[in-house]
């Protein structure tokens, strides 16, 4: 449909994320390929379609928002996430760089792009991940998973829910943020802190 009838592209949120528990040795490459798929492809042809969008030129061409959203895992190391890390951190953050730095000489401040890094949120894939650590015996139970990850947490309580996250979505899609782009924003409880 037309950019007249839907009233075109402000804003993009890449927010599909997949992980895989496993020890990089036993990681296949078909699992791998799906990780960097789902967490890598879908955030560079987002990019992609919604720069050509919101340039100058574009369907739109009146400028706009691009939110990535990555991973605490995407700075930091974490056990058996190999890759679910490699994807959000050299991948998702460092192309979210890229693109701003790239759209920024060719399009003008039109276009802004910045990544969200969330930690611990309480989801279903968060109580997965705790479930998945028992199975492959990096914690005795799940409660032990759960209490380790958030002793590392200085603002420990604190059970930050996906509404946490998307109150930094908001603040960077809208005019608030206007001057923001290529940033990344950390929103763990302090978790990468320590």
């Amino acid at each position: 449909m037309p950019s007249e009838l839907l009233g075109g592209l402000d804003v993009l949120v890449n927010n599909a994320g997949i992980e895989i528990l496993r020890p990089i040795t036993e990681t296949t490459l078909e699992e791998w390929r799906r990780v960097q798929a789902v967490n890598v492809d879908g955030v560079f042809l987002g990019c992609k379609h919604a720069i050509r969008a919101m340039r100058p030129g574009g369907a739109v061409g009146r400028g706009g928002s691009i939110v990535n959203l990555s991973s605490i895992a995407g700075l930091i190391g974490t056990p058996g996430l190999a890759a679910y890390s490699a994807s959000k951190g050299a991948s998702v953050r460092l192309l979210t760089k890229a693109a701003a730095i790239e759209v920024r000489p060719r399009f003008g401040f039109g276009v802004r792009v910045n990544s969200v890094h969330p930690g611990l949120i309480q989801t279903e894939m968060l109580d997965n991940l705790f479930r998945e650590t028992v199975d492959l015996g990096i914690a005795p139970d799940e409660q032990s998973s759960r209490d380790a990850a958030f002793a590392q947490q200085p603002m420990m309580d604190v059970r930050a829910v996906p509404q946490d996250i998307a109150n930094v979505v908001l603040f960077l899609a809208s005019d608030a943020a206007r001057c923001v782009t290529g940033s990344e924003y950390v929103a763990d409880g302090g978790y990468t802190a320590t």
